[in-house]
């Protein structure tokens, strides 16, 4: 298997550092609000990265973090005059409700910043004690002329690095370019204590002692959207290194491209924020995570209102494919097409793992000989699971997602009687009654076995 690592700028196969046991750190969401598809991006790309390890080596560790001490979150909680547990509990609740629409597993560990404090203490005094990191005024900085691979990452050297620091210039900085590791809290503010007062920790730190805490100090895989490049996982491979004697934080680093809408790059302030639970109304979670797959993990991806449909159409003949084989066994001793698999080891390639499953569904549909059919089904159904797609039975998705109890009686009525009138060539009739029949709710398919109806 290969991966491309930021770190090296190249793809190089992937060597874990036990190989029955690959480790696996992503950057989860702050749970301020409700996530949006670019949110979700890399969940689901993360997601089919740990399901296809998972066939690869016998034990995959996958931590993903959620922050849930930041001061948006402190504003939200503000406005709405509750505490910020009661913000993070619910939306952490919305964020596993809107991935499990879109099929993606819970990470073997979900870890909350709230339940680390310790360990971010002990690490921020290690890091002082080496001389990475100073106090001042209440804060604590790292220090970052100490570290001499800053901006290794990023690929930036530290003198632009210097001056051209996103953050606020204290007075009491070092350098402009330090960053917070430390911060203290007004007696509003939540706070917890600390050798340098009550305050709470800075964004990057967390993530460094979380993972430490539950991964060891060399990670085999971290990974997040490309956003987080710089600052904030060039700052993790700073402290991260410093507080462990120079060892390395991670041997990969993963990052996915954005999603942008329309062309344009999504944000707030134009207005063009997609959020995930408003774009599962228009249509299935499995159809968005097509969508999120149809194009390499490490590249844009531009999102319109065409893709959702289109997506629709796509899993329509992937579904329509095993439908056609439903009357035949699923061979036991296929397995997993070697086209899909040469895909997902080389970087995830996920839109030709796509292109190799389509043409298993072109296959399905010409198949003729019995043992073929059983073979082609087993394989969509094993390239199936590798992608997180596929996952209900065909009379499901055609009934909409649904579970299959049945249709009302008046539906079943009009199938009936358009059935008759399509056996008595009265096409008018027919037509008729499929437009009585989309107006509750039931589109109708016409094909060689008959017609099939699926819920709007």
């Amino acid at each position: 298997m290969q991966l491309y690592n930021t770190l090296s700028g190249n793809k190089t196969p992937f060597v874990p550092q036990d190989a029955n046991r690959v480790t696996v750190y992503v950057c989860g969401p702050t749970v301020y609000s409700y996530a949006h598809i670019g949110n979700a991006r890399p969940a689901v790309v993360f997601d089919v990265l740990t399901r296809w390890l998972r066939r690869r080596y016998p034990q995959v560790v996958y931590v993903r973090n959620i922050t849930d001490i930041d001061d948006k979150i402190n504003a939200a909680a503000v406005k709405e005059g509750v505490d910020i547990r009661t913000i993070t509990d619910r939306y952490a609740a919305a964020y596993h409700e809107d991935l499990a629409a879109l099929g993606v597993a819970l990470p073997d560990l979900e870890p909350r910043v709230t339940e680390h404090l310790p360990q971010i203490i002990d690490m921020i005094g290690r890091l002082i004690g080496s001389g990475h990191a100073y106090a001042a005024e209440g804060h604590v900085l790292f220090h970052t002329r100490s570290f001499a691979d800053y901006g290794a990452l990023s690929r930036r050297d530290a003198e632009s690095l210097q001056a051209g620091a996103r953050v606020e210039v204290a007075p009491y900085k070092k350098d402009p370019g330090d960053f917070v590791l430390w911060k203290p809290s007004i007696e509003a503010q939540p706070g917890w204590d600390s050798p340098w007062g009550r305050g709470r920790p800075g964004w990057h730190i967390e993530c460094s002692a979380m993972a430490e805490a539950l991964l060891g100090d060399t990670l085999d895989i971290h990974g997040g959207g490309h956003d987080l490049v710089f600052p904030h996982h060039e700052n993790e491979i700073a402290q991260s290194r410093c507080a462990h004697g120079g060892a390395p934080f991670a041997r990969y680093w993963v990052h996915n491209g954005f999603v942008n809408v329309n062309a344009e790059k999504m944000s707030k302030s134009i207005g063009n924020v997609l959020l995930v639970r408003k774009l599962l109304e228009q249509g299935p979670g499995e159809a968005i995570r097509l969508v999120l797959l149809t194009a390499h993990y490490r590249q844009p991806l531009d999102w319109t209102d065409a893709v959702i449909p289109e997506a629709n159409k796509k899993l329509d003949r992937l579904y329509g494919a095993l439908r056609s084989l439903a009357d035949v066994p699923a061979a036991a001793d296929a397995g997993l097409p070697e086209s899909v698999a040469a895909a997902l080891d080389d970087d995830l390639n996920t839109p030709q793992a796509l292109a190799a499953l389509f043409e298993l569904a072109r296959d399905a549909n010409k198949a003729t000989d019995t043992a073929e059919k059983a073979r082609i089904k087993a394989q969509l159904q094993a390239a199936g699971d590798a992608l997180g797609l596929l996952q209900m039975g065909h009379e499901q998705w055609f009934a909409g997602g649904a579970e299959v109890d049945g249709l009302s009686a008046e539906a079943e009525a009009l199938l009936d009687e358009r059935a008759a009138a399509r056996a008595a060539r009265d096409w008018a009739g027919s037509d008729r009654l499929r437009d009585q029949l989309k107006a509750l709710g039931v589109a109708v398919e016409d094909g060689k076995d008959g017609q099939r109806w699926r819920r709007l």
